[in-house]
């Protein structure tokens, strides 16, 4: 009988694995927190397999291996939650002290794993997504936010997106999920992927998006990520394209937003969003082109020649013990009727003053660090 309930639970498992982690060890529902889950769990059998002197089956210690490589990518490498697809703040020491405890190591240099980019040099992290919706049996933690990116310098969080909050059962969950909550361009008011509730309280992917042209750069005085999705294509039959670029010795981030539209029927209004961290503080300047920002000490200045730029109070539920709270504030700027079809919207943000800036960045939006 013991053999046969082993058994019978080591089908269960491979079962689970098969349809719940893909081939480079992340869940496919592109999910962190069920990540680390799957992570935690799977030591524990097999630290029951040895505290009962049993051998410990090849697929579990590949399937240990594989999710520690993505846990390194997502968590070890950075030491800091990226608020995507289902993340929130929370403390990973504990968990990092009993791996280490037991003698799991893990180790990954890879740039991108399972849709996400991260790239870091020893002050700046650009973290970015550009991995598709996962299918819609995957999909009842998925946020649409998809191209959307955050931004931490030195140790601080200045770009973040909202969080996410898990109870199903409360609105704010389906509000999480919503492309508003998002560093990315919103189109009408609506999400990148259209969501259906299949139950009382979940909701799952009904339309979803793909990615194409992805673009990874990662050099000692270079990064770029660039990608483009389809998501507002059946709607309103066009594409949004993101370029993220950073010039390290500078410490200069440059970026460009693109609405591709072969066939212009009728004009849409767009929204581009930048959450700000919670301990930030921001003032507009009198001419409505700049946004002052302080961040513990740093300074920025976020700044548009050709829209006016607003600042608005949202709700932040990357912290799972406030409850969605806590409200921070975003800069967005609106455009009522688009006439860029096809051209780039540029922002720029920069860790120091640059000598005739406006000159550099004339036309764009951006945001510059008034660092000295």
């Amino acid at each position: 009988n013991h053999k046969n309930y082993l058994n019978s639970g080591l089908n269960l498992l491979k079962e689970i694995i098969k349809s719940s982690i893909d081939n480079h060890g992340f869940p496919k529902s592109r999910n962190i927190k069920q990540l680390i889950f799957y992570l935690k769990y799977f030591i524990i059998i097999r630290e029951w397999f040895k505290e009962s002197q049993n051998i410990v089956p090849e697929y579990i210690d590949e399937t240990i291996y594989h999710l520690g490589q993505s846990y390194c990518f997502i968590w070890q490498n950075i030491n800091h939650d990226i608020l995507f697809n289902g993340n929130y703040i929370s403390n990973n020491d504990e968990f990092d002290q009993y791996l280490k405890r037991f003698g799991y190591k893990f180790k990954n240099e890879n740039k991108e794993l399972a849709g996400y980019v991260i790239l870091k040099n020893k002050k700046t992290i650009l973290a970015m997504d550009i991995g598709p919706n996962p299918s819609k049996k995957n999909s009842k933690d998925y946020q649409s936010g998809a191209l959307s990116f955050e931004i931490i310098s030195n140790g601080k969080k200045l770009i973040t997106n909202s969080g996410y909050f898990a109870d199903t059962k409360n609105k704010l969950n389906r509000l999480s999920k919503s492309s508003a909550l998002q560093n990315t361009l919103v189109i009408e008011d609506y999400s990148s992927c259209n969501f259906i509730k299949i139950n009382k309280n979940h909701h799952i992917v009904e339309r979803g998006l793909k990615i194409s042209k992805k673009n990874i750069v990662f050099e000692e005085n270079y990064w770029k990520i660039s990608a483009t999705h389809d998501g507002y294509y059946k709607k309103f039959n066009l594409n949004h394209e993101r370029e993220i670029e950073f010039y390290p010795e500078l410490g200069k981030f440059i970026g460009f937003d693109r609405i591709l539209r072969k066939k212009i029927n009728k004009n849409v209004k767009f929204d581009i969003r930048f959450h700000l961290d919670p301990s930030t503080k921001v003032m507009k300047t009198q001419d409505n082109k700049s946004i002052l920002i302080e961040l513990e000490g740093e300074g920025w200045k976020f700044s548009c020649d050709k829209f006016d730029i607003n600042i608005d109070e949202h709700r932040f539920i990357g912290e799972e013990e406030y409850g969605g709270k806590i409200y921070i504030n975003q800069v967005f700027i609106k455009n009522k009727e688009i006439g860029l079809w096809n051209k780039r919207i540029g922002y720029a943000l920069s860790a120091k003053r640059l000598e005739n800036w406006e000159n550099q960045v004339a036309n764009y939006f951006k945001l510059e660090s008034t660092l000295a």
